[in-house]
């Protein structure tokens, strides 16, 4: 069994998909900032997990916040990136 937040597990669902969709950088540095700011702005989301299991059941309301969450920090991270644009 593990303690695993389901907060983070959609946040990196959906950044990989929104991502791919986007003319921005996806370094993995970008990335981890985008994740950092969306999740230091959610709630934690914790749930008891056996070792190996897909946490299926995330609440519909949040991939809402999360959605949300992350076109802002989208915006935010495009815009003062942590490095010079690289092509990716």
């Amino acid at each position: 069994m593990r303690l695993v937040n389901a907060a983070e597990i959609a946040v990196f669902e959906q950044i990989n998909r929104i991502l791919h969709q986007r003319d921005i950088c996806k370094c993995e540095r970008c990335r981890l900032d985008v994740a950092a700011i969306v999740l230091n702005n959610l709630p934690p989301n914790y749930v008891v997990s056996t070792e190996g299991e897909v946490i299926r059941a995330v609440n519909p309301q949040l991939k809402i916040d999360v959605q949300q969450e992350l076109e802002k920090a989208i915006a935010r991270v495009s815009a003062r990136p942590h490095h010079h644009r690289q092509e990716s």
